[in-house]
């Protein structure tokens, strides 16, 4: 089941369900209004959107329309909690080795993880906004599931069970902003600016075989002003699985259904396959060359992040373009 939230002039949209080939939608809002609303009472409203999504697929849903990602907005545009981890250490370990700062032998049993803005999640299409280039203003591709309701001190088995969707994300960065900030010893902050997700949310079942140990076995493709710089495996490499990452939450804490939790820029240890951020790209030269020689985005610049399957897009694509704020 795919699933969408569609612009309507509020501030959460219309929940439409997507049929799989993305081409096309029909309004939810008879089952449920919104994917929160969806979410706070899933086992009694997913049935019901799963039934649409069956007739959708078999060409006999009523009042279906084209699809069209331009009209999405987040299929969260708020959520209670957007925390994001990095869980691909390999990326942790580049960046680091390229300011000679050393490896904590913690980072590879611990996972990082901050506290994302949440009030300000953005469409696939929507504008990266930023007042100045100096800011270094970067993409981070990444993978991130949705939860639902799980008590503080789940472990893992029953976080694993908690993963209710998937969606793309591209956590953007602004780098120059980032040792200031780290350096005040309270994590990201002013350095993180809105965040945008990919056109649809989808349930774990729609990847079939590509989604196990709570891990995406898929690459992601990832366009820099349309030249193809990255292609890593999800599932490769990555030392914290999504079940990890939100029983680590779930440690201190009860989480809320519809909290988003991230993985991390996807990073692969074989160097062929590219890059999901500037910053690799620029520890790598660091390390190599002594100095970094690729730049950050220039206003005017494009991003796009997806996954296929077989040629066939799952999610979607992020598709957006760094402009000034006016």
């Amino acid at each position: 089941m795919k699933l969408a939230s569609l612009k309507d002039g509020s501030r959460d949209g219309q929940l439409a369900v997507v049929s799989r080939d993305l081409t096309q939608a029909v309004y939810a809002t008879g089952v449920a209004p919104t994917l929160q609303a969806a979410l706070d009472d899933w086992d009694f409203f997913a049935p019901q959107l799963e039934d649409i999504s069956l007739s959708l697929n078999n060409g006999a849903a009523r009042h279906a329309f084209p699809f069209d990602p331009k009209a999405c907005m987040a299929p969260l545009p708020r959520a209670h909690q957007w925390a994001d981890g990095s869980a691909y250490v390999n990326h942790v370990e580049l960046v680091r080795k390229a300011r000679g700062a050393d490896m904590p032998p913690e980072f590879w049993t611990d996972p990082l993880m901050y506290q994302g803005a949440s009030d300000d999640l953005i469409g696939p299409c929507d504008d990266i906004l930023a007042l100045s280039e100096e800011w270094g203003v970067d993409f981070e591709a990444e993978v991130v599931v949705v939860t639902g309701d799980l008590p503080m001190g789940s472990s893992a088995e029953d976080a694993a069970q908690s993963i209710r969707l998937l969606m793309l994300v591209n956590d953007v960065s602004l780098r120059n902003l980032i040792p200031a900030e780290l350096a005040k010893g309270f994590g990201f902050f002013q350095s993180k600016a809105a965040t945008a997700f990919s056109p649809v949310a989808v349930t774990p079942d729609e990847l079939g075989a590509n989604w196990r140990d709570c891990k995406v076995h898929l690459p992601m493709l990832v366009h820099w002003n349309g030249k193809l710089v990255g292609k890593p495996d999800c599932g490769t490499d990555m030392v914290f699985d999504f079940a990890r990452l939100i029983a680590h939450i779930a440690k201190t804490r009860n989480i809320g259904a519809g909290s988003i939790v991230g993985s991390g820029a996807i990073s692969n240890k074989d160097r062929a396959k590219g890059y999901a951020c500037i910053a690799e790209q620029r520890a790598q030269e660091m390390i190599d060359a002594g100095a970094a020689q690729t730049g950050f985005m220039k206003f005017g610049d494009t991003v796009r992040i997806e996954i296929k399957d077989g040629g066939a897009s799952v999610f979607g694509s992020i598709d957006q373009k760094l402009a000034q704020k006016a």
